[in-house]
């Protein structure tokens, strides 16, 4: 299924601070269509991937039919990996797009002649999958078991906040985070922690599920998530109220430009994002010069 592509490039000039704080304010401590305390709001996500760990991977399968995948390997394409790099993996507790990124490094070095240095530089390779919640954790380290990844020294798995990373200044050559930044209690905080790690020269790039502009797809859309994802969450995973949270947390999620705004205003210049199927997700990417 050939995918729309519209890109916004926003150039390296910081963008004005968008205009209602108290439009991040609500965001900050919304639960979907909720008003909840900060606090609250960690716990009740954290119960949400929970309780959708075991479901999560199949469940986005059905939600997308199948799009999520190419979606993913967008945002890897758009990363560029190479050998030796340092990579953190924000909210990628079930591995999906670290595993993109590994293979896409793995495809670099087999097409070149192995040589001392190569290897060398695949001793280096590290990615870090970072996740706030063990369960989806788990999920990951299980399924990079079952891709023959159990002893990889390139994966490193670890349980991380993203308002607060473990992690040393300037010292990631990329930064991604798929599906995750929409849940996260403070959105500034976040992406000022990203800018703290990333090198210079590094790369934040974001795949979020997004606002679609197309009246009519629009109207199809809201129905679709309404109507449909909460009930096929109660079927297949038997929990109806988280994926009810998804389509609303949704909603609440600063319009891709607003959010675009946010990132340069956190420090990153030239910012864009890129809408893929009408704007049901966008990727959205800035560089830490």
């Amino acid at each position: 299924m050939a995918l729309r592509t519209v890109t916004r490039k926003l150039g390296s000039r910081m963008l004005p601070m968008f205009s209602s704080a108290s439009a991040l304010h609500s965001h900050a401590t919304s639960f979907g269509f909720k008003e909840v305390g900060e606090d609250e709001k960690s716990q009740m996500v954290g119960n949400v991937f929970s309780s959708v760990a075991s479901s999560y991977d199949l469940m986005n399968d059905l939600m997308s039919a199948g799009l999520h995948r190419l979606w993913k390997d967008r945002l890897v394409s758009e990363l560029n990996p190479f050998p030796g790099m340092k990579h953190l993996d924000v909210a990628g507790g079930t591995g999906d797009v670290a595993f993109r990124i590994l293979e896409s490094i793995n495809s670099i070095r087999q097409r070149a002649l192995q040589n001392v240095l190569e290897d060398g530089l695949q001793e280096e390779t590290q990615i870090y999958i970072c996740d706030i919640n063990p369960n989806m954790l788990n999920v990951g380290k299980k399924r990079a078991v079952e891709r023959g990844l159990g002893e990889s020294r390139s994966l490193i798995w670890v349980e991380g906040d993203a308002e607060a990373l473990s992690f040393s200044n300037d010292s990631m050559d990329g930064y991604t985070i798929a599906f995750g930044i929409r849940n996260v209690t403070h959105i500034e905080k976040a992406l000022s922690e990203a800018y703290r790690v990333l090198k210079r020269g590094g790369r934040f790039l974001c795949l979020e599920l997004s606002h679609v502009d197309t009246p009519v797809f629009k109207e199809l859309y809201d129905y679709y998530s309404f109507a449909v994802i909460p009930a096929l969450g109660e079927l297949v995973a038997g929990d109806r109220k988280s994926y009810q949270y998804l389509v609303e947390s949704i909603r609440r999620f600063p319009p891709q430009e607003t959010f675009a705004s946010m990132i340069a205003n956190s420090g990153f210049q030239k910012v864009e994002y890129e809408n893929l199927v009408g704007g049901v997700v966008a990727i959205h990417s800035g560089l830490k010069l």
